[in-house]
């Protein structure tokens, strides 16, 4: 599903990455280039937000962004579904969507060269994980560093990590007994859930709450947490 026509989106008019292994680390060696790209558009910082689900955060970012006058455009949503609740809403807004799944590729290194081809080509200054339930390459990590941003369902260090995600999140804040959870923004590194910590906001665990419910409760506080988080990057505050 592409709202242009493009489900893969790995052209680009300028000389493709290269990419080199050494050890486990994959090193870029000519996105040095993208450093040079006008990442702006109208004054505007062009983003792009990777989904794999409905996408509500990223309709409170594309919400907000209108409702506060936020010096961004959301230019292009990135999914590794084909069809999702994020792309058919990015399609009915005019952003371009790519469709990039790791599957589509012979090999890692190509699935991430096709990612950093995708962002290239759309000038993105700026990357917001919004449900994405993929791991991030490791070379599109050092094409961005502290420029990709990720909310997770919890109060980070806590119930963080791999396989911590939905669900599974709040299932283990409720078996814990712990008397409050929250959501956590975060710069995102080759490490599950531990980068920077950006902001947080918490909420009660109430009596008699299950795992579908705090869920909800959570939920409402991304909502309002990776608005104001987008605000403060864009305001240039560590």
């Amino acid at each position: 599903m592409s709202g242009d026509g493009n489900d893969l989106a790995v052209a680009t008019h300028r000389k493709p990455l290269s990419l080199k292994n050494v050890g486990r680390r994959c090193i870029l060696e000519e996105f040095h280039e993208i450093q040079a790209y006008d990442c702006m558009s109208d004054n505007k910082k062009r983003l792009a937000v990777f989904c794999s689900g409905t996408g509500s955060n990223f309709r409170a970012l594309f919400d907000a962004i209108i409702e506060r006058g936020l010096p961004a455009e959301i230019v292009m949503c990135l999914s590794n579904r084909s069809q999702c609740g994020a792309m058919d809403f990015a399609c009915e807004y005019g952003i371009k969507t790519v469709h990039i799944s790791e599957s589509q590729f012979a090999s890692h290194d190509e699935f991430a060269r096709a990612m950093l081809d995708a962002l290239r080509e759309q000038r993105i200054g700026l990357i917001m994980l919004a449900g994405y339930l993929r791991k991030i390459p490791d070379a599109v990590i050092a094409a961005y560093p502290e420029k990709i941003v990720n909310i997770h369902p919890s109060l980070l260090p806590e119930f963080g990590g791999h396989g911590m995600y939905g669900m599974r999140v709040h299932e283990a804040v409720i078996t814990s007994g712990e008397t409050r959870s929250g959501a956590t923004v975060h710069f995102v590194n080759e490490e599950y859930d531990k980068g920077r910590i950006i902001m947080q906001h918490h909420v009660p665990v109430l009596t008699g709450d299950t795992a579908e419910t705090l869920a909800e409760r959570v939920l409402r506080c991304e909502h309002r947490l990776y608005p104001d988080a987008l605000e403060k990057l864009l305001a240039g505050e560590p």
